[in-house]
């Protein structure tokens, strides 16, 4: 791949979204580019790159956006995170909350929603006598519109839901069509859905939350974006609540107010 056209692709993307493509992904990134360059009319990355380089219109930019950024994502991925959710931190947030009854949890990458509706089955499958009683809302955002247009139907294919959910909440909380499996609406009503880029979440964000997953996300970003970005995060959460990275991240910061804690396989970072 021409230097001059890695440049420009990597330049755009992390200036508007953060994430850093480093060298050594060029294969990964032309594929990519390649495609879309297809897909919408040019004959080739080099056509592409001169047709749109001193024109990039707000669509494109979207697109660009979308076809390179990561969306590995699968039902209650890693498996101990939601261990510890179930067990650890949503009964002590139905206690702490027990005065408002409000709990706000906040899925800041939920790619094509897998994350935000696990907690939903898990809040649906365990803790269904506080839904009566409590407003509970898991916010879920990505900057990726296909993404997000995938999740709010919450339609998963054969392959996405043997992927980490278990066949009990298979059977209990999907409905079979075709070689398709729809989300039911129970599940769907807890889970709000937004576009949003993580670089904006001071500008944008005006809520305050329980819990907050940012998971395998920093690590595409430079350690200047990643600092923002947590920062921006921790200023979200309530005091007494909790955040979750992916299981190889670590804040790129230490604040004064940041309390590491175990339990069991998985660490979180909880707001003193």
């Amino acid at each position: 791949m021409e230097r001059e056209i890695f440049n420009f692709f990597t330049g755009l993307l992390e200036k508007v979204s953060g994430i850093s493509y480093q060298t050594g992904k060029e294969y990964l990134l032309e594929n990519r580019l390649k495609e879309l360059a297809i897909s919408l009319g040019y004959k080739d990355l080099r056509d592409f790159y001169e047709g749109i380089r001193n024109n990039l219109k707000p669509q494109i930019i979207n697109q660009i956006v979308d076809t390179l950024t990561t969306n590995e994502t699968y039902f209650f991925r890693d498996q101990h995170p939601f261990e510890a959710i179930k067990k650890n931190i949503l009964p002590e947030l139905f206690q702490k909350k027990a005065q408002d009854k409000t709990i706000k949890i906040w899925s800041s990458a939920c790619s094509t929603g897998q994350e935000p509706y696990s907690i939903a089955l898990l809040i649906l499958e365990y803790f269904s006598t506080y839904i009566s009683t409590y407003k509970i809302n898991i916010y879920a955002t990505d900057i990726s519109e296909t993404s997000l247009k995938k999740a709010k139907e919450g339609i998963y294919n054969q392959i996405e839901v043997n992927r980490g959910l278990p066949v009990t909440f298979l059977i209990k909380y999907f409905k079979q069509e075709g070689g398709h499996w729809r989300i039911s609406d129970d599940v769907k009503r807890l889970v709000r859905f937004e576009f949003l880029n993580l670089l904006d979440v001071e500008n944008k964000v005006r809520e305050r939350f329980d819990l907050i997953l940012c998971r395998y996300v920093l690590i595409y970003f430079n350690r200047d974006t990643k600092t923002k970005v947590f920062k921006s995060l921790w200023n979200c959460l309530n005091n007494g609540g909790y955040l979750l990275l992916g299981a190889t991240e670590i804040p790129p910061i230490s604040l004064p107010d940041l309390e590491k804690k175990t339990f069991g396989n998985t660490i979180v970072y909880y707001k003193a």
